[in-house]
């Protein structure tokens, strides 16, 4: 799908990270994995091609599923994931880890570049041809995120309890429902429910707060 050239630098590092973005994350009470995210784009930032090949192997298929479920077309959500991998190539230091996890900032620019796609497909296509694409609307978290921009859904995001958060990912980019995530997450669907709805509430609360 890239074509990301040859490596350049040392062996990956251990999860033990000295950046300043893998700092402020862990400062914040993220999850290795959003510490390590937030690393590898610090790397980015400067130019490592082994930082970006390692993100794209830990997140391509993730930010794929994403652009699937807006655009429902394979060949455009491969290019919707291409170009969002273009931006971190050329954008990712304009990642603050101090305003949210690097995977939401991440789906934002996936969502943004799927979105646009399905909705220059449709303007192409004559509307006694038009096709059927991407309900843009399909559960409450896409509801939130369509209308803010990826720096607020992060920050808002980054402020939920990390349990929480990972159950919100999980139905975001997963996709799956609240019985699935009961069975994954080994807890009782009344408790998922609850804490799908107060999560919801509370990142709406947070959105209009930063409105």
């Amino acid at each position: 799908m890239l074509a990301l050239g040859e490596e350049r630098g040392a062996a990956w590092p251990s999860i033990v990270f000295g950046g300043a973005a893998a700092m402020a994350a862990l400062d914040m009470g993220q999850t290795a994995e959003a510490v390590e995210l937030a690393d590898l784009l610090a790397r980015i930032a400067t130019g490592d091609r082994a930082a970006f090949r390692r993100l794209y192997d830990l997140q391509s298929s993730r930010l794929y599923a994403a652009a699937m479920r807006i655009t429902r077309q394979p060949t455009s959500a491969s290019d919707a994931t291409h170009d969002a991998f273009m931006q971190v190539w050329n954008n990712a230091g304009r990642f603050q880890p101090e305003r949210g996890p690097a995977e939401a900032w991440l789906l934002g620019l996936v969502r943004y570049r799927a979105l646009d796609i399905a909705r220059r497909r449709v303007r192409e296509i004559p509307t006694d041809e038009m096709p059927e694409v991407a309900d843009e609307e399909p559960d409450a978290l896409e509801r939130l995120s369509g209308s803010e921009d990826a720096v607020a859904l992060g920050a808002c995001l980054g402020q939920l309890p990390a349990d929480r958060r990972r159950l919100l990912m999980l139905a975001y980019v997963d996709g799956l429902s609240q019985s699935q995530l009961a069975e994954r997450e080994k807890l009782p669907l009344g408790t998922v429910k609850t804490w799908m709805r107060r999560s919801l509430q509370a990142l709406r609360e947070c959105l209009e707060g930063r409105a």
